[in-house]
């Protein structure tokens, strides 16, 4: 079987990350796909950072996508400091300089999607350079033409009865459209529109009874439950997933979703690689729907 993860907010334990014990400072993190667990396209953790902490000036070899789940933080990168708060994402394309910071007095909470996988024997790909030059961050505004790798989703953008054009106005594109079939809506965040080129980052929301059949994918996808709660299947094995709960289907995992609660289910969700343009989703049931065809055509045995 594909390997797949499972990782409950009761049991995370965070630590300072290899790379940056000597260069951070109150910065800890939760790894859920590494390494160690069958990850090949994509790293997925949860990170922490305490009030008046940070991370040095430092760039990737991978692309890397951030979304705080909770408090604010500050990103530092040659355009200026921009601050991030609950339901704010950005982008930090390969080889981007930037730091992270948190200028308040709570801890900031937040998702780190890397690809392709940050490898271990050589230093997890991140190098260090002096630091920065820092300004007074400016909030996100997703308006402003010139905000080019950051945005924000508020739960409500998952609604499709909140799709009015006063509320689109509030976004200068079509990353606006909210895709609604079958008591599922997606609505993309980080993709190739953003400037993302090894990855993609979007939300995703249940309806009440919504549920996807089992299917698998040539890419790997990773999956932190926000809101309500939700039954995974994974090449069989099944479990009940919450908010905090972390999941994570590698390439070939055979997977499935039903909300079970009573109301909507809400999670963010990575892609690494990008999804090709065709057969990005295989459905068994197609493939079972098929060979139950073949059985019964005139001329289709021996």
């Amino acid at each position: 079987m594909a390997a797949h993860v499972v990782k409950r907010a009761s049991e995370f334990e965070f630590s300072i990350p290899q790379e940056f014990v000597d260069n951070s400072s109150g910065y800890v993190a939760q790894s859920i796909v590494d390494e160690t667990n069958g990850g090949v396209q994509m790293g997925f953790r949860l990170a922490r950072i305490e009030g008046g902490g940070g991370v040095a000036t430092h760039l990737h070899s991978f692309e890397e996508s951030v979304y705080v789940v909770e408090g604010s933080l500050v990103v530092d990168n040659a355009e200026g400091s921009f601050q991030m708060s609950a339901g704010d994402y950005c982008l930090l394309p390969v080889g981007t300089p930037h730091s992270l910071r948190n200028p308040s007095k709570e801890p900031v909470e937040f998702a780190e999607m890397r690809a392709p996988l940050p490898r271990e024997r050589f230093d997890y790909d991140t190098y260090f350079q002096d630091p920065l030059t820092t300004a007074p961050a400016s909030l996100i505004d997703v308006r402003d033409p010139r905000t080019r790798v950051f945005g924000h989703l508020d739960p409500e953008n998952m609604d499709p009865a909140m799709q009015t054009q006063d509320r689109l106005a509030l976004s200068a594109s079509m990353r606006t459209a909210l895709l609604v079939y079958s008591g599922i809506s997606v609505k993309m965040m980080i993709d190739s529109d953003l400037g993302a080129d090894l990855s993609t980052m979007f939300m995703v929301q249940y309806e009440p009874g919504g549920f996807a059949g089992a299917h698998d994918h040539p890419l790997e996808e990773a999956y932190l439950i926000l809101e309500g709660e939700v039954e995974g299947g994974f090449d069989g094995e099944r479990y009940a997933l919450g908010p905090g709960d972390v999941a994570w289907a590698g390439v070939g995992c055979v997977h499935e979703f039903r909300n079970i609660g009573e109301g909507p289910v809400r999670w963010l969700e990575t892609q690494a690689p990008q999804p090709p343009p065709r057969h990005s989703y295989r459905f068994g049931r197609d493939w079972s729907y098929l060979e139950s065809i073949l059985e019964v055509e005139p001329g289709s045995g021996p």
